[in-house]
């Protein structure tokens, strides 16, 4: 039996070049969606249709039963087809092309987790491995691409050596600022500042015991959270725990008088209040805070819980009070981490500290590209590498 297989970019496509060759009796065998132009076609997503089809196999007839009667020879010239007969041919063709649209469309659909031959098994497994970790898929495509363009084939049968190449590949797209940098006899200036709910008032306490229990410098606290009262009192505790001067600053025009007040600190860390992206008058306040306290460093604090669409609109809200570093808080509570790589592709800022828990100072950390991509490929849920 000749069986023939005809690939095209369509159905239709596919389907005419079937009518073409073995003509309008062909019976359609089999019908599937397939990548194209080998491992780079799949990993950009290039796909074809192939039909395997055939001229010599005899089906019922699903044509109307009056296609079925034997039609008079027909004469020279003519088409060999009533008007009645092509009438039924083509609803049956359309019958069918509706039958096998529907089938490429479950398979299209399937297709994102179905094994492809063409792909070594190591590259298929970081794809899907990325897209569990939460991953944008065109990131997952764009970074397994690069590794396939990149190695050999010999080397992309090896397990080990593909997954070193991707955390390599990863940590080289992390930036990251290190941790603040306190000079004796130099004033630091930094502020926290971010939407509500993202741990800023934890975090400002964090950085004070870490700097102050640890590094043995002196800090000052100062709070412009005056909309919360609990965030004050909440501060104000931490400062008394570790002995530490602390000011409260209700208006732009305290804020020079009350770093005065301070005295010979090291570090100066401001705790703002949260603030919506939306409310542009509190954000440009906010703005007139940190101009008069001269900051040296604002910290844009967002929780690693939000999705990635909700992070990125923050984040461009939040550039009136022009931050100059990322922090990110609440690892912990995120099911995974993939969501936050967009954030080194879109935004300025490297990153300078992460949290993943509510205990002070422990789950406090300085940001490291090699720690990060760790992190972002395993459970979240883990504690921290190298602890």
């Amino acid at each position: 039996m000749e069986v023939k297989t005809f690939r095209a970019a369509s159905l239709q496509e596919a389907l005419a070049r079937v009518r073409a060759e073995l003509g309008p009796e062909a019976v359609v065998l089999q019908t599937r969606q397939v990548r194209s132009g080998g491992l780079v076609g799949w990993l950009r997503r290039r796909r074809e249709v192939e039909v395997t089809a055939t001229c010599q196999v005899r089906v019922a007839s699903r044509l109307p039963q009056s296609t079925h009667e034997p039609s008079p020879k027909p004469s020279p010239g003519s088409s060999g087809l009533s008007e009645e007969s092509s009438e039924g041919l083509s609803r049956a063709l359309a019958t069918q092309l509706a039958q096998l649209e529907e089938m490429v469309s479950r398979l299209y659909h399937q297709q994102r987790l179905t094994r492809v031959p063409e792909v070594p098994e190591p590259l298929f497994d970081l794809f899907t491995e990325l897209l569990d970790r939460d991953f944008p898929e065109t990131t997952a495509r764009e970074l397994v691409s690069h590794l396939a363009q990149s190695l050999s084939p010999q080397e992309l049968t090896d397990t080990v050596l593909v997954r070193g190449r991707l955390h390599r590949l990863l940590e080289q797209q992390v930036r990251v600022a290190g941790p603040i940098q306190v000079l004796p006899g130099q004033r630091r200036v930094v502020a926290l500042v971010g939407p509500t709910g993202v741990g800023k008032t934890t975090t400002v306490a964090k950085l004070a015991a870490q700097f102050h229990l640890r590094g043995r410098c002196r800090v000052g606290l100062v709070t412009v959270d005056t909309y919360r009262i609990a965030a004050v009192e909440q501060l104000r505790t931490y400062a008394q725990i570790m002995n530490l001067p602390m000011v409260v600053v209700a208006t732009p025009d305290q804020m020079a008088p009350a770093l005065a007040q301070l005295g010979p600190v090291d570090l100066v860390l401001i705790d703002t209040a949260g603030r919506s992206p939306r409310d542009e008058v509190k954000l440009h306040e906010l703005r007139a805070f940190l101009q008069l306290a001269q900051a040296d460093e604002v910290h844009l604090v967002l929780s690693a819980s939000a999705s990635s669409q909700s992070l990125l609109a923050t984040a461009q809200r939040f550039r009136v009070v022009e931050p100059n570093r990322l922090l990110l808080t609440k690892l912990d509570e995120a099911p995974a981490l993939g969501h936050l790589w967009p954030l080194w592709a879109k935004l300025p800022w490297p990153l300078s500290y992460l949290t993943d828990g509510q205990n002070v100072p422990e789950d406090l950390h300085i940001a490291s590209a090699q720690d990060l991509v760790q992190r972002l490929l395993q459970s979240s849920s883990s504690k921290w590498p190298g602890e």
